[in-house]
Order: structure tokens, then sequence, then C-alpha cells
């Protein structure tokens, strides 16, 4: 608590006069670009590997980067994951929703261990509620990697897109860079693309492609940030060689 507390001391020595005034400057005006739906893992830090600002999104955490599936819940109306989704792009009117996922997620290392049916017991998980959490809302990207796993990593993964007409397909990691867990890690990321479509209170802005959804991808140990392009139907690292192909894609695949 003490590094906490001289954080707080350093703060207003340097930067919160100045955050303050961007506070009232966006106070009557406010104009949020996304809804970033994240981990809570300490070493995912968005603002900064965005580069955004006061203002600039709405960010939503929780282990694991995951968005319920609506069928989970009566109404849609039980859990904070769609309570954010209206008031990011219902109420405000934000027009574009991330789901950023990570490398060496220590909920996802549980989720794949979670694939052993005893170790994943309803016993069990009465003992964890982390482990409930991801047996609940994380059984579809096990059933998606357990796919992808039987054959040897190499067959495309179908996801359905913003309606259940569009689907993407996906080719997780066809270099074989990373991990087995990384590997589930990613597959779960695209999962809650198909999760957050789900929500009836977004269905007509989603056909009407007034709301995007968009996944990036975060390697924690080299610091690089990878989009999914629907295009190279992969994860596709944002870096000089591929930024403008990337900006394009997104302009006309969600323009």
């Amino acid at each position: 608590m003490d590094k906490i507390l001289k954080g707080i001391m350093i703060y207003r020595a340097t930067v919160k006069e100045g955050m303050v005034k961007q506070f009232v400057k966006i106070k009557d005006n406010p104009t949020p670009k996304a809804v970033f739906f994240t981990c809570i893992d300490s070493r995912m830090i968005p603002t900064r590997f965005t580069q955004t600002n006061v203002g600039d999104m709405f960010i939503v955490r929780n282990a694991g980067n995951l968005v319920p599936h609506s069928q989970r819940f009566p109404d849609e109306q039980d859990t904070n994951e769609p309570a954010a989704l209206e008031l990011g792009c219902v109420v405000n009117d934000i027009r574009h929703i991330i789901v950023c996922g990570h490398s060496d997620c220590k909920a996802i290392n549980l989720l794949y261990k979670l694939r052993d049916p005893e170790f994943a017991s309803k016993d069990n998980r009465r003992l964890s509620p982390l482990r409930s959490w991801l047996c609940t809302h994380a059984h579809t990207s096990i059933e998606k990697f357990n796919e992808l796993q039987a054959h040897d990593f190499n067959k495309p993964l179908l996801f359905q897109a913003e309606t259940p007409l569009r689907k993407f397909v996906a080719y997780i990691d066809p270099d074989k860079k990373f991990n087995i867990e990384d590997r589930l890690s990613q597959i779960n990321t695209l999962q809650q693309l198909q999760n957050i479509a789900s929500y009836g209170f977004l269905k007509k802005r989603l056909e009407q492609h007034q709301l995007h959804i968009h996944a990036l991808w975060f390697d924690i140990y080299t610091g690089e940030i990878y989009y999914f392009s629907r295009a190279a139907k992969r994860f596709v690292i944002i870096d000089e060689n591929n930024f403008k192909k990337l900006l394009q894609e997104v302009v006309v695949f969600y323009s």
C-alpha cells in the first residue's frame, strides 16, 4: 500500500493539474471511441500501449477478458459485461468494441488445465470462483480449442461475426510461434466477438453496420500487439510493414 500512496503523491506533484484540465475540457462533450474489454492482469495497461487519453475509451476488465454469452442470463441483465456494452454502445453511442487478450494469461493457463473433466467437476468448481467463472463462460473457447487440436492446429476455425449470417475464418498461430496456452488465449479472444454479437440490444446496430467488433492480442514478453485481420484470416502484428494494410482493411470493413 505504501507504493500506492507514494504514487498518489507523485501524481499530485506532476500530472494532476494537467489531467484535471482534460477532465474539464471533455466534461460536456466526451467522445469515447471504443469499449475495450481486457484482462485484469496487472501487466495489461491498455491506455499505455494504445496511447489513448482521458475520455478515449471505456475499459472493462475481468479474469480472462470474457464477455459471457447472452444465453447465460435471463433477459440479458445479470452481469457487468452486458451492462457495460449498453452503457458504452447504446447510451454513449460508441461505435467500436475491442476485445484484447494476451500471452501468459493466468486465467487462460488455468482454463487450459480445466480441460480435465475431474479438475473441472462441480465439486472442484465450488471451491474456486475463478474456476467456476471460467468453466461457465469460457467452455466454448475450450470446445473450439479441442476441435483445433484434433486437427494438429492446422485446421481453420469458423466464428460468427456481427450477425448469424456473417462468419469469419481464423487460422490460429499458423507459424507455430506461440505455446499451446497462448493459442487458447487467441481462440478465446475471438470467441468473445461471437458472444458480444449474441446480445439482442446490439442486434440492430450490428446489422446496420453502426457498431463494429475487433480483436487485439498483446504478446507481453515482446511488447508486440496483433490485430485480427479478417482479410488475412489471422492475427497480424501491428508494425511499420502492416500498419497501412490494416488501416485500409479497417476503413473498408468497418466504414
